[in-house]
């Protein structure tokens, strides 16, 4: 029986800067079944998908949608993995995600500090610029009395001049070709970060911090229709809102 190649696999495999040698290697396999696994689709035995899921920073039923997508499962299949809070996304995660763009970035939160001070944000914004990407960026208006009334519920009422710290490390990139820094005073639900097909989607709940909500990576599917597009139409909806 003939499968089709496993571009998820490979996809995976690329963001995690790995070869199909160095996979083979540290899940302990001969490269040609790595290879097989890719080319023709084939289906590793559970244990060793658990370790190529592990090694990709992945979650399996993504690699290999075939073990949940049936019609009664009402699993979406964009959804890759989902952490219980911001604080537990591996760093590695985050690092990728953002060195691996290349043609669109997109980032909706209050402040999202943490993105520009420990994973380049900055840097890549320019290279994604550079090689004629997009870049849009919606921060917390620090005058609004939206993400000062936000920062106090939250127990974090230093927020505005968080939001006002991160306009200042893109102060020298917001005015390169193709990138667009706005704010807005919406009353965020979610910060949204997305990278080329990627997102990492960070619900919020009342009175706790970003970092203390969970976080969904979800990757678009073909055709799916699913939470990725669900919440790239919410970014479109502040960004209508937004301002310079």
């Amino acid at each position: 029986m003939t499968h089709a190649p496993n571009t998820r696999l490979r996809a995976a495999l690329d963001a995690a800067g790995l070869t199909r040698a160095q996979l083979a290697e540290a899940v302990e396999v001969d490269p040609k079944s790595v290879e097989r696994w890719i080319t023709r689709g084939r289906l590793p035995h559970a244990a060793t998908r658990l370790r190529v899921a592990q090694a990709v920073g992945a979650d399996e039923t993504y690699l290999w949608p075939a073990l949940v997508e049936r019609p009664d499962s009402g699993m979406p299949a964009d959804i890759v993995q989902v952490w219980l809070s911001r604080d537990v996304v591996p760093g590695h995660v985050w690092q990728n995600l953002v060195d691996n763009t290349r043609e669109r970035l997109d980032v909706l939160a209050f402040s999202g500090g943490f993105l520009v001070e420990t994973f380049r944000l900055a840097e890549r914004v320019a290279a994604v610029s550079a090689a004629g990407g997009r870049v849009r960026i919606a921060l917390g208006d620090p005058a609004s009395p939206v993400v000062a009334e936000r920062g106090v519920a939250e127990g974090l009422p230093s927020l505005p001049n968080r939001a006002a710290s991160t306009a200042e490390y893109l102060a020298g990139v917001k005015d390169l070709p193709g990138v667009d820094v706005r704010v807005h005073e919406t009353p965020l639900y979610a910060s949204i970060y997305a990278f080329d097909d990627d997102l990492l989607v960070n619900p919020h709940t009342h009175g706790l911090p970003a970092k203390d909500n969970p976080v969904l990576h979800l990757r678009a599917a073909p055709g799916s229709g699913g939470l990725a597009d669900y919440y790239r139409s919410a970014f479109e909806r502040v960004w209508d809102c937004t301002h310079a």
